[in-house]
């Protein structure tokens, strides 16, 4: 006879009601179940443990530290709580946050990566060898994950949005190409649940995840492999330039200026974020493993692209867009990928103009503060950011603004750019004043740089901002239906 296993995880994590009654945040009850807060989830494990029998699997996900010391769970007190549940369980899995703490739960690349491995060692020092502890908490890279394993912080480690950015991961692992893991960004743009504006996880760096069933199939070979020109390396050239290659196609790709990245290149160095340029590395050397052909410092003309013998596919990158505001000949203004270019400015007090409230131009003013200027953010909301609570990083953001020491200039509309500074304007009362700063970067709406398309009459496939400047997941996106658009003209 066979004996079937079962098993079932308990959650007395963030949102769960067997949560409520461990914390003293939320039970403040007179009776035996406030008394003994830890009665409530004993009945729950109890119940579970009879249900799937003595042969099954029973874990635990525990939020360990609430982030609410005056009354929540703490670190210690969890502990506590993991030592007195543990003869009712196999596994517990250590997470952090509360119903009071919601962005700590889905954290983005703003918390350090691996941020429970810590309390995770912890608790695994006070349980019993038998009690398999699984550490949680933005652990994307494989390196660390093996590194908490080594160290005995943990048992197993949990490895979530990882496996989403590259659904390969494991087998990947396994067959010792650990360089071959696509990174994940831990942006939450795309992958971030309990959200109706995001009903489908999926990601921006690997887009056809949460849509596999519909996704075309990019492996396997062309049926008629061809010449392709890919102009432009930022991230949609690149990964255009990855699928093609993969595909058996002739791939080079020309990029006018002196690396490949584009504006990902740019971003990830004046900001500091490693796992954007990460992703670049990673796009770079798979191209440089399936042969494709990189020229750097190489601008393409509309001659080149009508005589080439092949397939061309522009990938030419955003442009500055058109400004709302007036700008006076000598007033000291600069885009957004003008300074993440490295342009230099004046010493002194700088605005941010961000119309759109998205991630950049928060990233500006924090890149600049934390340069040490003075730093106006100007935006036409009613608070900073607002595009931000798609991913889970509006109220974090303001509260990093704010304790940063950014003037936030809401519900403000810049209207003129001149040598005494920045002119704006209330959008409700229409009062102006003037910002005294010394330089303004423009972080709005940017356009398709389509010259070159143009020029060319308009008949080659485009992708990601020469198309329309977005987000990574589109450029990526259109990056690969442009390979297989160029295969369905070719037929």
């Amino acid at each position: 006879m066979t004996t079937r296993l079962a098993g079932l995880d308990v959650n007395p994590g963030q949102f769960s009601h067997v949560r409520q009654f461990l914390s003293g945040l939320t039970n403040q009850r007179d009776d035996e179940w406030g008394n003994d807060r830890l009665r409530f989830a004993r009945s729950v494990l109890g119940a579970v443990r009879t249900a799937v029998g003595p042969h099954g699997i029973v874990g635990l996900r525990l939020s360990c530290d609430e982030l609410a010391p005056w009354a929540g769970l703490t670190p210690e007190s969890a502990v506590e709580v993991a030592v007195a549940l543990a003869p009712d369980i196999d596994y517990l899995t250590v997470v952090r946050g509360s119903i009071f703490t919601t962005s700590a739960t889905r954290p983005d690349c703003h918390v350090p990566a691996g941020f429970n491995l810590d309390l995770a060692a912890q608790v695994r020092a006070a349980l019993p060898q038998r009690v398999a502890v699984i550490a949680q908490g933005s652990i994307t890279d494989p390196g660390q994950a093996e590194w908490a394993l080594g160290e005995r912080r943990c048992d197993a480690v949990e490895m979530t949005r990882a496996q989403i950015a590259d659904p390969d991961l494991g087998r990947k692992l396994a067959g010792a190409t650990p360089g071959r893991v696509r990174p994940c960004l831990r942006c939450n743009q795309a992958c971030q649940v309990r959200d109706a504006r995001n009903p489908i996880v999926s990601c921006v760096v690997e887009p056809g995840a949460g849509h596999e069933t519909e996704d075309p199939d990019l492996t396997g070979t062309a049926a008629r492999p061809v010449d392709v020109l890919v102009v432009g390396g930022g991230v949609a050239g690149l990964e255009c330039a990855r699928v093609a290659a993969g595909r058996g196609h002739r791939v080079t790709v020309a990029e006018r200026a002196s690396e490949v990245g584009g504006a990902t290149r740019l971003g990830a160095r004046a900001s500091g974020r490693e796992a954007l340029g990460a992703v670049v590395d990673w796009l770079e050397s798979e191209c440089e493993r399936l042969g494709v052909k990189v020229e750097t410092g190489r601008e393409v003309t509309a001659a080149e692209v009508a005589s080439f013998d092949g397939q061309v596919v522009l990938c030419t990158g955003g442009r500055d867009g058109f400004r709302t505001y007036e700008v006076t000949p000598e007033a000291p203004m600069y885009s957004a990928a003008a300074l993440l270019a490295g342009a230099e400015l004046p010493e002194g007090a700088v605005a941010v103009w961000d119309p759109i409230g998205g991630p950049i131009g928060v990233s500006v003013a924090e890149t600049l503060r934390a340069q040490g200027r003075h730093v106006h953010l100007i935006t036409p909301d009613l608070i900073a950011g607002n595009e931000l609570s798609r991913t889970g990083d509006l109220s974090p953001a303001n509260t990093r603004l704010l304790s940063a020491g950014v003037v936030l200039e809401r519900r403000s509309l810049l209207r003129r750019v001149d040598g005494e500074g920045a002119e704006v304007e209330d959008r409700f009362t229409g009062t102006r004043r003037t910002l005294g700063v010394v330089a303004v970067i423009d972080a709005g709406h940017r356009l398709p740089e389509e010259n070159l398309w143009q020029a060319s009459g308009g008949i080659h496939q485009r992708a990601g901002d020469a198309v329309a400047p977005r987000t990574m997941g589109e450029a990526i996106r259109e990056g690969r239906a442009a390979v297989l658009a160029l295969e369905g003209s070719h037929r």
